[in-house]
C-alpha cells in the first residue's frame, strides 16, 4: 500500500488539523483495529445518533464514558473476581478495554445508559445558528428614493 505524506498540507492550511489527523488515522495501515467489544452506531433522528456497545459482564460502576479532545472514550476495568469461584467454562469475555470514537464538530454527548448487557451512548449534533444556512432578502429601494435619484440626475448641469 502507498503511504501519503500530508506534511505539505499543514503549511498551507489553517484550522484543518482535525481533518488531516483523521486522514492520517484512516490511512494508517500498521495500526490494527480492535474488535472487542462489538458495537453498533445507529442514526436515530436527523441529528441524533446512538452508539450501543456490548458490555456483558460489566456493571455500570466498572464502565467509564468520557469526552475529551473531540473524542468519546469508553473504557471498562473488571473488578477482581473472588478467589472461591471455579469456572468450568468461561465464555463471557470480561477483559479490560478502551474504545475511542472521533466526534464531529458540534456533536454533544447527551448521556449513557446501561441495560441488558448493553451500554447506550446518545449523541446529538447541534449546528450553531451562525453556521446554519439562512436566506437573505433582497430589498428594493422605496419608490420615493428612486424618484429623487432620477430627478437629481436630470437637474445636474452638464460639465464641458
Amino acid at each position: 500500500m502507498r503511504n501519503f505524506d500530508f506534511a505539505p498540507l499543514y503549511r498551507a492550511t489553517v484550522g484543518f488539523d482535525r481533518i488531516a489527523d483523521l486522514m492520517d488515522r484512516a490511512l494508517a495501515a500498521d495500526a490494527p483495529q480492535p474488535t472487542y467489544p462489538p458495537y453498533n452506531i445507529e442514526k436515530t433522528d436527523e441529528n441524533a445518533y446512538r452508539i450501543s456497545i456490548a458490555v456483558a459482564g460489566f456493571t455500570p460502576e466498572e464502565l467509564s464514558v468520557e469526552v475529551k479532545d473531540g473524542a468519546l472514550f469508553v473504557s471498562a476495568r473488571k473488578a477482581p473476581e473472588p478467589a472461591n469461584r471455579n469456572f468450568l467454562h468461561r465464555g463471557i469475555a470480561t477483559r479490560a478495554f478502551e474504545r475511542r470514537f472521533a466526534l464531529a464538530d458540534h456533536v454533544r454527548v447527551l448521556g449513557a445508559t446501561h441495560e441488558h448487557g448493553m451500554l447506550h451512548v446518545d449523541l446529538l449534533r447541534e449546528t450553531p445558528e451562525a453556521l446554519k444556512p439562512r436566506r437573505i432578502e433582497i430589498a428594493r429601494p422605496a419608490p420615493a428614493v428612486q424618484a429623487e435619484i432620477v430627478e437629481a440626475t436630470r437637474t445636474e448641469p452638464a460639465v464641458n
